[in-house]
């Protein structure tokens, strides 16, 4: 497993390379605000397409073959984002990219491979950490590789450095990445793209995971898309504020996700945990509107990236639990999936209400939200208790 980590990281290091110059890039094509926000959408879209699919496909051919043909993907996208020449090749070149990024699902479907269930909360945990860390430090490497040279901003050189550390973690899961499958286990065959779908929303269990896995995103990526915003009414803060901001935001979650979500998992049970987490995500959202100094924004968003960093894993490591040996791909896919259409709703959502009804109005409508996920979790976390199934 340290061995996926490290690649994890490798990959999302070099995705968040590309957050800072995107923007600037539609925009040196002559792109609208709304032009840019659909650039960024249309990843997600093409992430909640792919990911039930290579999920699926890790569980028919391997998760390692997998994991390697996406890096590949991925490498091709971004240098087809470096070198492109119209909006529609940057579009192109970023749906390319978000294809490819289905490859989670088979990352995370590896993980479950390899850990116990006992174990298995703690090993999503440490994925959510890698894949935080990496968030945090790629959009300031790729900030000061974008750095202005006479007024002239160099738009190839980050999707050629994102390009470069796919090929890097493509060659070390050629070198020490090790399948975590068994030939007799790799029967199971693709039906379409619908069917690990139907299969999820068909069981009760799974259903009411899966939603709560859409739920907390939708809510957190509408607070993703909307703090910068608040922050400049609430106190007049500009990008280098806000930036520390969301660092502070990742190392947080980081912790939690690879520290403590071991320890309280095997404590109170990844059912509790959930609820737990989103205890915290609803107390923070709440406190937000509070927020009148540094202290309660930092008690408050410490809440929210604890409440999440907990949720997270622990709903994964639930859904991996429910599903079958040889399905975790598929059953990953389609949270990921969820996972996506969230982030393309949820930010949506959260600007429409952010401008009808005002800098607090996204995250006191969180608080409401995530109560409901809550009663849903604490039923799930009891109905669990009466069967003895694993939680």
């Amino acid at each position: 497993m340290p061995a996926l980590i490290l690649i994890v990281f490798i990959d999302l290091l070099g995705f968040g390379l590309i957050i800072p110059i995107l923007p600037f890039y539609a925009e040196h094509f002559g792109a609208s605000p709304g032009t840019v926000t659909l650039l960024m959408a249309s990843y997600s879209l093409m992430q909640f397409i792919a990911a039930p699919i290579i999920g699926a496909l890790s569980d028919q051919y391997g998760r390692r073959k997998v994991i390697l043909v996406s890096l590949a993907g991925t490498c091709v996208a971004y240098v087809a984002m470096a070198y492109a020449s119209t909006l529609v090749m940057l579009f192109v070149a970023r749906a390319l990219a978000g294809l490819f990024a289905g490859n989670i699902a088979a990352a995370q479907a590896y993980i479950a491979d390899v850990t116990t269930p006992e174990n298995r909360a703690r090993g999503m945990g440490l994925f959510g950490a890698a894949f935080g860390l990496g968030f945090i430090f790629g959009p300031v490497i790729g900030g000061y590789l974008t750095e202005p040279v006479a007024g002239h901003i160099n738009f190839h050189f980050a999707p050629l450095s994102a390009a470069g550390l796919s090929v890097l973690a493509a060659v070390l899961t050629i070198l020490i990445l090790k399948e975590s499958r068994s030939v007799s286990v790799t029967s199971v065959r693709l039906r379409g793209w619908f069917s690990p779908i139907l299969a999820a929303v068909r069981r009760a269990d799974m259903k009411h995971l899966v939603f709560l896995f859409l739920l907390v995103m939708f809510v957190f990526a509408g607070l993703e898309a909307t703090i910068a915003m608040w922050a400049e009414r609430q106190f007049s803060w500009g990008p280098r504020e806000v930036g520390r901001l969301f660092a502070y935001v990742g190392v947080v979650a980081a912790v939690v996700q690879g520290g403590l979500i071991g320890p309280a998992t095997r404590r109170w049970g990844e059912a509790r945990v959930v609820v737990l987490g989103l205890c915290g995500l609803v107390i923070g959202f709440a406190a937000m509107p509070l927020a009148q100094n540094m202290t309660v924004l930092l008690v408050a968003t410490a809440l929210l990236a604890g409440g999440f960093g907990l949720c997270n894993p622990a709903l994964n490591s639930l859904i991996s639990r429910r599903a079958s040996s040889e399905s975790q791909g598929a059953a990953l896919g389609v949270a990921q999936s969820g996972a996506s259409l969230a982030r393309i709703l949820g930010p949506a959502f959260a600007g429409a209400v952010f401008s009808t009804w005002g800098r607090h109005a996204p995250y006191m409508i969180g608080a409401v939200l995530l109560l409901f996920a809550i009663w849903i979790a604490w039923r799930m976390a009891r109905a669990s208790e009466s069967t003895k199934f694993p939680s």
